[in-house]
């Protein structure tokens, strides 16, 4: 027979554990809903690649490299506005470029000699090495079957197929300068927003979130009071991390600190103003560490920092593209890695920069309704 103490302790952990019932949908029913999500977003396998290749009309063999990898499903389509390999991977038209000869693909082959050079984005080291791997089977496939098997049995010619392959950004192929930027960005958001989703919670568990309401402040004061520390806290950990990523694992930082600065400060504004929200929900301490984590491990999923983005299904990318995490991590490898593309930088700031309002002001409306 159990000890009548610890089974009376036992009955009091389970009342005041399910008494709540948002605490019954954070423990019951948040985790099955994180499993289907998952389970259909996270995969190893690469797809929806970028690729561009510049050829001829009458370069049959290119042609059929092209229509080949398009008809793999690895590969996409991809608009190129401008014609030079480096720049069409720098301003993220294209993750990879396949350079052809100069007198093209069919004719080169048939000369017996064939160079050709593949330009590969590797901030995402994944996606890099199966990139390198995908073309070089294609286009010897390719090769094979338009020109070595038409040959006559007699014949003893061979093509020599040599690849120039450069990986531009990471040229070392280490996954260490692929991950630590993902690696920051998941270490400040889960400071900021955990810390601030406590912050409002232990006021209310302590009973002295009350006397904040009947203290001679404003909204606004009480808010900017109890946020702006943690987003002190936030800026004084990236500083932090970064010169850690730099000492530890020889990260480079090839943009500008000035735009890492200004990225930074709007997602932490973004972060805080979530932890915020949480906390309006929140009754206790627990509850909004739990709820913390619970917006946490779905951001980072969807955030593109261990599995790329272009892998999900379509529905599930709506997640993604409203993810400040993967706006974030997006902005810090492109900054730290590539230098920084102004048209991206701009454009994913200002899309940060837009959940950040709606965020705060969500978060806002609600902390004065907890007021109320």
């Amino acid at each position: 027979m159990m000890n009548i103490t610890i089974k009376s302790f036992i009955k009091k952990e389970f009342i005041q554990m399910l008494r709540d019932p948002r605490m019954k949908v954070l423990i019951f029913i948040l985790p099955v809903i994180q499993l289907i999500l998952f389970g259909f977003a996270l995969t190893n396998d690469v797809k929806n690649i970028r690729l561009s290749c510049s050829y001829s009309y009458n370069d049959t063999m290119a042609a059929h490299f092209y229509d080949r990898a398009l008809a793999s499903g690895w590969f996409v389509n991809t608009s190129i506005k401008i014609k030079d390999p480096y720049s069409q991977i720098m301003n993220n038209d294209a993750e990879a470029v396949l350079v052809l000869p100069s007198e093209g693909l069919t004719r080169s082959v048939v000369r017996g000699q064939t160079d050709v050079q593949l330009l590969i984005n590797s901030t995402n080291l994944l996606r890099a090495r199966a990139i390198e791997l995908y073309v070089k089977n294609i286009l010897n496939n390719v090769v094979n079957d338009d020109y070595i098997k038409k040959l006559p049995l007699t014949a003893n010619l061979q093509t020599n197929l040599k690849f120039n392959i450069r990986t531009l950004y990471n040229p070392t192929m280490e996954s260490s300068i692929f991950m630590v930027p993902g690696v920051i960005c998941m270490i400040v958001s889960i400071i900021s927003i955990i810390l601030t989703s406590m912050a409002i919670a232990k006021e209310k568990e302590q009973g002295t979130f009350e006397m904040l309401i009947s203290s001679p402040i404003t909204t606004w004061e009480l808010i900017i009071g109890k946020t702006v520390p943690y987003f002190i806290v936030g800026l004084v950990d990236i500083v932090l991390v970064l010169v850690a990523g730099i000492i530890l694992f020889d990260l480079p930082v090839r943009g500008s600190i000035f735009a890492l600065a200004l990225v930074s400060f709007v997602f932490l504004a973004t972060t805080v103003s979530v932890g915020m929200l949480i906390s309006t929900f929140a009754r206790t301490q627990q509850q909004g560490m739990l709820g913390g984590f619970i917006f946490i491990f779905p951001a980072i999923m969807f955030s593109g920092i261990m599995v790329p983005i272009d892998n999900m299904p379509f529905i599930l990318k709506i997640f993604a593209y409203i993810d400040p995490l993967k706006y974030y991590a997006s902005l810090l490898r492109n900054i730290l890695l590539k230098g920084g593309n102004l048209e991206f930088i701009l454009l994913n700031t200002g899309v940060l920069l837009l959940i950040a309002i709606i965020t705060i002001y969500i978060s806002i409306r609600l902390f004065k309704n907890t007021l109320e």
